[in-house]
């Protein structure tokens, strides 16, 4: 089996791709998780303010892997 990644830019496009898969009667499944929550959108810009205003700071991807290995 081989999945194929679309990338579908609007309304429209989708609704053509799905009715082409369906009409030919192929298997897919959709994933709609790709974006974000508005909670999630608002941390991460939080996230950002706070990095330019200093109050966190970033560090070597060695440094972070260790937190989450022990």
């Amino acid at each position: 089996m081989t999945t194929l990644l679309v990338n579908i830019h609007d309304e429209q496009q989708e609704r053509v791709l799905l009715a082409f898969l369906n009409s030919l009667k192929y298997e897919y499944s959709t994933d709609s998780q790709s974006e974000i929550s508005d909670a999630q959108q608002k941390e991460i810009l939080r996230r950002e303010r706070d990095f330019k205003a200093g109050k966190i700071k970033t560090e070597p991807w060695e440094e972070a892997k260790k937190r989450f290995l022990h």
